[in-house]
């Protein structure tokens, strides 16, 4: 009797579950993408459609104004508005930088050299994730205060290194390297830096990607008026806000802010794309 060889089965998707899976991608996608178009259809409306009701989702009638009046604004600040800019910049490089480096060297100290107490110190990172940034607003001024970095760009800089999301983050991914590749690299005489920056930095490098995209976004948006108090050293974001008290007569202007606050972390995603969903994807894989 002779056996027959089964034949692995193919599954095929008929071309009506593809169109019903597309139309549902579109129709979520659209969603999360109208506040995106509102945001920058509102920086371009007059001041008439701003306060229309009820609202029009488009502009009718498009003008630059919103952004002539911003200019005209940031020419009468007190200091160079050029100053917010690199104050803006020089924080948010210097904290993404330094936090995802101290993240990631912890993350692999912490999964690649078991030590006594690693397993409790990683339990009082993950614990720290539930707090809100309120409840460690206070004891983080009382600790600059006591370093005497209060109206420094320390403030901003330093606690941006210590954000306990990102060594979760790169102590997940540490996981998926394998040990046997590291052992093989300190046989060929690679120190622990070496092995650290050539092997396991690039085996992990969609979770520092998406690691900047967090970290930069929390820092592209930090006002830092708790611990600025000198002109000279506050943020772009701060500037805009104050912008933005002017009331109803700068709804237009505020518009203007918006789409300029936004455009930046916009491109910056949109840049690192890939590397994100690489993330989110193989986030739950072990060795």
């Amino acid at each position: 009797m002779k056996m027959r060889k089964l034949k692995p089965k193919r599954l095929n998707r008929s071309l009506g579950g593809d169109v019903a899976n597309i139309v549902i991608l579109v129709i979520f996608g659209s969603f999360m993408v109208l506040p995106m178009i509102y945001a920058i259809s509102n920086a371009f409306k007059p001041l008439d459609e701003i306060f229309m009701f009820p609202p029009r989702f488009f502009v009718r009638n498009p003008t630059t104004d919103n952004f002539r009046d911003l200019f005209l604004l940031m020419a009468q600040s007190w200091v160079p508005f050029s100053r917010y800019i690199f104050n803006t910049l020089f924080t948010t490089a210097a904290g993404t930088a330094g936090h995802v480096v101290i993240a990631s060297m912890a993350a692999f100290a912490l999964e690649k050299h078991k030590f006594p107490g690693s397993k409790l110190f990683f339990n009082i990172v993950v614990t720290s994730l539930m707090f809100s940034p309120v409840v460690t607003a206070i004891p983080n001024y009382l600790v600059m205060a006591r370093l005497n970095w209060l109206d420094t760009y320390l403030a901003l800089i330093v606690p941006a290194f210590g954000y306990s999301l990102g060594l979760f983050l790169m102590k997940q991914f540490m996981v998926t390297i394998p040990d046997s590749l590291l052992e093989s690299a300190r046989m060929d005489g690679a120190g622990e830096m070496k092995t650290f920056w050539t092997i396991a930095m690039p085996c992990v490098k969609p979770a520092w990607l998406t690691l900047i995209i967090f970290s930069f976004q929390t820092l592209w948006g930090a006002t830092g008026s708790t611990f600025i108090y000198s002109e000279e050293l506050k943020t772009l974001p701060y500037a805009l806000n104050q912008i933005l008290m002017g009331g109803f007569a700068r709804a237009g202007v505020g518009a203007a802010v918006i789409l300029l606050m936004m455009i930046v972390p916009v491109v910056l995603f949109m840049v690192t794309q890939s590397s994100i969903i690489q993330t989110m994807s193989t986030s739950g894989l072990k060795e």
